[in-house]
This record gives structure tokens, C-alpha cells and sequence, in this order.
């Protein structure tokens, strides 16, 4: 396993330093393959590794930043004005490959369109998407777009479909992954016109594991392991299922505590509560990759704490480790061989 650098934008998110830092040490201790860089404020940052007891070193080292990208800031603001943030510094630091991967759970928009203005887009690909992986009854699923493109041609879905097969198989170490098509159908006459054309076009590559069309209620069972969608519909379908999941655990809660006898149900029932908790706990899917840039970036959630923080740096890890950037960039250039 070669060694990984990543760089964190330690002073976004809700949290900052007293997240992100004691995350990445907690990474560094489980696997000795991984480097990291923290950006942020040099002052703040020695402060946090003081507070852990950890120093500097040869796998741990300090970027000064002099600005931070605040979570309501405009993104086209900060893409002009904020060219110090810990944010630009820790993608600046992939453009120049001294990291291989960026990790931050500051602004999204922002995070997004300094991204593609730094790094751009890979040879054939018109858009990025935001892509993570939800739970399901049969293992994990990759869903995207999660919200960077609500208006898509079936020319991007096809795309998405590409970028999506390839990080779930370098990921999730399975060849051809089957993707399926997010529509209010499974027949081919369902669905508008993008939806519709996009389908012909994925089942037409051989570069696809092409099920078909997918309804809402399969990204949950597993029916394909990968799920494309536009940015709109797929923002929608996330923020609804976390919405569904605060719902069943506040019911779930309130019903153990309504009186004496559900209250000693609830002592019995507890392993088991928390063994269905883990499976379906948000923080183990916590980190969304912009995928289609010519490097990697993982977006945590703005609220992650260490625990979930972890798991986005160790996204962005195996996202370097399998080598998705090659696999996308590859397969763009057999449909498109003149294309660099």
C-alpha cells in the first residue's frame, strides 16, 4: 500500500480544529500509509496538538492559512476574495500534488466552485457531482448527483453512471458494479425526456453495468449498487431520508420512555437497538466526494464530529488508494480518444 497524503481544511465545519485535528490523528494511529497536512491557523492548530498531546512530524505537518471560509459566505465571494483560506490552500495543495486528496466540512458551495476553478474538470467530463454512499439492506450504495447540478442533460447522467461504476468498484473492490437509473418507474416508458434518453445511453456503453430504471424504495433495499440522479431529485431523496431516520429514532425514543413497562422494554430491547443504530448511523457514511475533478476532494458533513470526520478522510484515502481519478480518466478516453 503506497503512503497517501491528504490535506484538511482544519478550520471548516461547525466545529473546526477540536473536530478535525484529533480526527486525523486518530487515522494516522490506524494506518501508517497515511500523511497528513493540516491548513488552517498555525496558532490554532499547535494549540489543538498541544491539547492531544501530539507534535508535528515527518507524517504530520502544518500549512499557515490566514483566512476561513465562514459556512453562509457567497461562493463567488470567496472564490475571489478569499485566495489565503484554509480551504483554497488545502486544494491548491492538491493542484500541486504535494497532497493527493483535500478533506474539509466547510461551505459546500464554496468548496465546490473553488475546486473546480483550481483543479477543473477530467478530460470528458462536463460536470462534477457530489457522490457518497448510503446504507442499505445489502450493503452500501453509491448515489449520485447529491446536489452540485439540479438541471442535467442526459448526456451528465450518463456521466454520473460512469463516475459512479468506477469509485464503487475501486471502493467497494467489485468489477462491474451494477447502476441503476433513479426514475418514478421501473418500465423504459417512464420518466421525462433527459431521464429517458439517459437510459439509452447507458444501456447502449458496454462501460456500464447498466439494472435499468430504480424507484426510491430501492436505493434502500439494494437493488443496484450504484444509483444515478440529478442534483435536485438526489438532494431531495437525502435530506428525506435523514429526515425519515430523526423521525423513527425521536418515536423510537419517546415510546420507550412513555412509562414504567416500556421503559424495561426498552432495557431489553437495547442490544438490539443499538446494533440496528450502528448499521444505519449516518456518521459511518459521512464524506461526499466532488467526483469528476482531476483530483480528489471529500466534502464531510458541516456538523461531523470526530468520529464521522474519520470516516471522510478515510473516503478520501481509499478514493486515492483505488485509484478512481486514472479508472474515470481511462474510460473517458475510449469514448473520447482525442480528447486530453
Amino acid at each position: 500500500m503506497r503512503d497517501i497524503t491528504v490535506a484538511i481544511d482544519v478550520m471548516g465545519g461547525d466545529h473546526g480544529p477540536h473536530v478535525t485535528i484529533p480526527a486525523a490523528i486518530k487515522c494516522m494511529a490506524r494506518n501508517d500509509s497515511l500523511n497528513i497536512i493540516l491548513v488552517g491557523s498555525q496558532d490554532a492548530i499547535e494549540a489543538e496538538l498541544r491539547a492531544g498531546h501530539a507534535k508535528p512530524g515527518p507524517r504530520l505537518r502544518i500549512r499557515h492559512a490566514t483566512e476561513v471560509v465562514a459556512m453562509d459566505e457567497s461562493p463567488a465571494l470567496v472564490l475571489r476574495g478569499k485566495k489565503d483560506s484554509s480551504m483554497r490552500v488545502a486544494i491548491d495543495l492538491v493542484k500541486s500534488g504535494e497532497a493527493d486528496a483535500c478533506v474539509s466540512a466547510g461551505n459546500t458551495g464554496a468548496l465546490m466552485a473553488t475546486a473546480r476553478f483550481v483543479l477543473k474538470t477530467l478530460p470528458g467530463i462536463d460536470r462534477p457531482a457530489i457522490a457518497t454512499f448510503m446504507p442499505s439492506l445489502k450493503g452500501p450504495v453509491l448515489m449520485l448527483d447529491l446536489g452540485a447540478n439540479v438541471d442535467c442533460t442526459a448526456e451528465h447522467l450518463f456521466q454520473f453512471a460512469l463516475m459512479g461504476s468506477m469509485l464503487a468498484s475501486a471502493v467497494s473492490h467489485k468489477e462491474r458494479p451494477t447502476v441503476g437509473l433513479l426514475n418514478i418507474g421501473e418500465e423504459e416508458i417512464k420518466g421525462n425526456e433527459v431521464v429517458k434518453r439517459a437510459a439509452e445511453l447507458i444501456r447502449a456503453s458496454d462501460l456500464i453495468n447498466f439494472y435499468g430504471n430504480v424507484e426510491g424504495d430501492d436505493i434502500y433495499k439494494g437493488t443496484a449498487e450504484v444509483v444515478v440522479c440529478d442534483g435536485f431529485v438526489g438532494n431531495v431523496s437525502l435530506k428525506s431520508a435523514e429526515g425519515i431516520a430523526k423521525m423513527i429514532a425521536t418515536l423510537l425514543r419517546q415510546e420507550f420512555r412513555r412509562n414504567l413497562l416500556t421503559k424495561l422494554a426498552g432495557l431489553f430491547a437495547l442490544p438490539v437497538m443499538n446494533a440496528f443504530k450502528r448499521q444505519v448511523d449516518p456518521r459511518r457514511f459521512n464524506g461526499a466526494t466532488l467526483l469528476g475533478l482531476r483530483g480528489v476532494v471529500v466534502k464531510s458533513h458541516g456538523g461531523a464530529d470526530r468520529f464521522a470526520f474519520e470516516h471522510a478522510i478515510e473516503a478520501a484515502a481509499e478514493e486515492v488508494q483505488g485509484n478512481v481519478l486514472k479508472r474515470i480518466s481511462d474510460q473517458m478516453h475510449q469514448l473520447n480518444p482525442g480528447q486530453a
